[in-house]
């Protein structure tokens, strides 16, 4: 998410003479980025009603790097925007709140018409709260144990999660081999989490010595080779990675509490 800059569409950064401030073109790469990840996010839905969702899943990956890119572009230009901010959250609410689960429907739930659609109905509405939230109070989300940790799952960790059963279904076969039953109680399992107070690691803020720098590095060599070669062996991997961490992330956070209780 941006942080909250002058806004180049703000009158108070117009000249004299009542004419816009220029602004350098590069400085608009960020909500560019922005549009690029809500395109991926819509062309998506469009790829799985026409039935072909690995495609679709593909697209709501790029639109999660496009995500983590815009934000850090946009302070790296020193062109973060109220504008920007608030189209980065829309952004994510269409990329992750809305066009997955509707995947996830179309893929799977459609014979559970009435279950299925509340499932969907909760994972979105759950995800808009959780963006609401960060939106109206984002210290809240960070600002315990030094900005260490999120509050609740984060909405592209959570769209990663509730695609979970399409991951193991594309790595073992070509059809759903979980119920639709099961998929609806996970669907709404990880809307609960996305709106819940559990503590989630944020990594904003991690630091590398220099060195583990070079550790690091074939790390994410290795990670780009595993998710090119065997991408939905690696994004099952990672969402089972992710969830241990959700619990590693909680009795963390109850320690740091209990050592500053006891300061």
């Amino acid at each position: 998410m941006r942080g909250d800059t002058p806004d180049p569409d703000d009158p108070k950064a117009r000249g004299g003479s009542g004419a816009r401030a220029d602004l350098p073109l590069i400085q608009l790469l960020p909500n560019l980025l922005t549009i690029l990840a809500i395109c991926a996010g819509l062309t998506a839905i469009r790829f799985a009603v026409q039935g072909n969702f690995e495609t679709a899943v593909k697209l709501i990956l790029v639109a999660c790097v496009l995500d983590a890119l815009d934000g850090k572009l946009a302070r790296l230009l020193k062109s973060e925007s109220t504008l920007g901010a608030e189209l980065d959250s829309l952004a994510d609410f269409v990329n992750f709140g809305v066009a997955p689960v509707l995947m996830i429907y179309i893929w799977a739930l459609q014979d559970m018409s009435g279950p299925g659609w509340i499932a969907v109905l909760s994972f979105s509405v759950s995800c808009a709260i959780r963006l609401a939230r960060f939106n109206v109070g984002h210290k809240s989300d960070s600002e315990d144990g030094q900005n260490t940790f999120f509050v609740g799952v984060p909405a592209p960790a959570g769209a990663l999660l509730v695609m979970f059963p399409m991951f193991l279904s594309f790595a073992l076969s070509d059809n759903p081999i979980l119920m639709p039953e099961v998929i609806i109680l996970h669907t709404i399992c990880v809307a609960l989490l996305m709106i819940s107070r559990l503590p989630t690691y944020s990594i904003k803020n991690v630091t590398i010595s220099r060195s583990n720098i070079k550790f690091f590095l074939l790390g994410m060599v290795f990670g780009s080779w595993a998710l090119l070669t065997y991408i939905w062996a690696t994004l099952v991997l990672f969402d089972l990675i992710y969830i241990v961490g959700l619990f590693l992330a909680w009795r963390s956070k109850k320690q740091h509490s209990q050592q500053h209780g006891d300061m």
